[in-house]
């Protein structure tokens, strides 16, 4: 359902901005020049119009044309006016997001000397290009969208590090559904073992397995039975990226708040990192940790409930930077959390429960009640009682959670 409505606002958005302005990019036209400029009224279209570039809400995007998806989402740290936004790109070669509600221009690009010859252009591949144009009729790649993923991981797009800059590849989840932040998941390359991975807050969750005749072990077949696979390992760089074995049909990953791979518009899963608790199952990929509090036992999981509660016992994070996975991994380790819920509209922040009985919540489906993540162990709705913590949860919030986000920032565009 919030996929349904998530598409459809996006649909009216772009109804509203056809009625509400003539002033558009013309549709045969995929580059800016130097001297254009690009607002908040206007659409880019690659050459094929499989895909288009727009300011959507708060952030510069590429929305995927025939489903209206969003598969790219840049500067989702910083804070952009929606009215008065401008992508320019400048008679210097200088490209850039220019805004009242920011103090410094955000900078996509700028050369080290002035180049007055240059396009920003988006490619069919979704890749949002900046080249230099040589009068021989070369190009020279100056920036690109791809080396800055959000949380779409689309055909040719590379995973992996570049080992003459350091620049690392990867997806990141968004930190609610709502809010496009990045947020507490991401997916990697592990070029050692030859594997993705996925991890939370840094914690590894889950691995795809070896790579054998073009098919990962841990990923179903019809998530990737009509992919082709390819992997680079060289002195420049170790990468991994795929492409459809039909051309006529773009196949892509999407990473979700909650820790889900998703191919294409949430067909089916490449794999479900929210179903690994870290207990000794490897089924479909999951990893075993080492610091499992020991009042958690193997088939233990937090189970979506319908719940009147009577409020007592109940601890509040009102912090809208932590999201679902943070309060699911706060509650985990505190063995006194018998559930959660968030407490923003927008998904963020998180409220504890720590029942004695189930005398201090009521299941009854015919009566409103609120969406409450109990855990259960194996369909049996008691709450389990399991004694003090023998883990401070508090401390999750801001050791782990503050060292990743600052890794993150390094891989968003500023």
């Amino acid at each position: 359902m919030r996929l349904i409505l998530h598409k459809l606002l996006l649909a009216f958005m772009h109804l509203c901005l056809w009625f509400s302005s003539s002033i558009h990019v013309d549709a045969a036209d995929d580059s800016l020049n130097p001297g254009d400029t690009f607002n908040t009224s206007s659409k880019l279209y690659s050459k094929s119009r499989k895909y288009f570039l727009e300011f959507y809400y708060t952030y510069l995007a590429i929305v995927s044309a025939n489903d209206y998806v969003l598969v790219w989402e840049g500067y989702r740290e910083q804070f952009v006016d929606q009215t008065d936004k401008v992508l320019s790109l400048n008679l210097s070669g200088v490209l850039k997001i220019e805004s009242s509600s920011v103090k410094k221009p955000i900078i996509l690009y700028s050369p080290p000397q002035p180049i007055n010859n240059t396009a920003a252009t988006l490619l069919d591949t979704g890749n949002f290009v900046l080249q230099h144009l040589h009068s021989n009729g070369t190009t020279t790649l100056l920036w690109q969208s791809f080396d800055y993923p959000s949380q779409t991981l689309l055909p040719t797009k590379k995973l992996g590090v570049n080992h003459k800059t350091g620049h690392r590849w990867l997806l990141f989840s968004q930190l609610t559904i709502k809010r496009p932040t990045s947020g507490g998941f991401s997916l990697e390359w592990e070029p050692r073992e030859q594997e993705l991975m996925i991890r939370r807050r840094g914690k590894v969750c889950w691995k795809s397995g070896k790579l054998r005749n073009n098919r990962f072990e841990n990923i179903p077949e019809d998530a990737q039975g009509v992919l082709k696979y390819s992997i680079v390992s060289n002195g420049d760089e170790d990468t991994f990226s795929f492409t459809s074995t039909n051309e006529n049909v773009t196949h892509f990953w999407s990473l979700s708040d909650t820790g889900r791979l998703y191919y294409n518009e949430k067909e089916g899963y490449v794999a479900r990192a929210d179903l690994c608790y870290g207990y000794n199952n490897t089924e479909g990929g999951c990893q075993r940790w080492q610091d499992i509090p020991k009042c958690r036992i193997p088939g233990d999981v937090f189970t979506k409930k319908s719940l009147r509660s009577n409020y007592e016992n109940v601890t509040v994070y009102a912090n809208d930077n932590i999201s679902y996975s943070d309060c699911e991994a706060a509650c985990w380790s505190d063995c006194n959390c018998n559930g959660f819920k968030e407490i923003y509209d927008d998904g963020s922040g998180c409220r504890f429960y720590h029942w004695n009985s189930s005398k201090d919540y009521i299941v009854d489906a015919t009566v409103s009640g609120e969406d409450i993540y109990l855990l259960e162990n194996k369909g049996n709705i008691i709450p389990h009682r399991h004694g003090r913590s023998n883990a401070n949860f508090i401390s999750f919030f801001y050791t782990p959670k503050t060292s990743f986000i600052s890794n993150a920032s390094n891989h968003t565009l500023n």
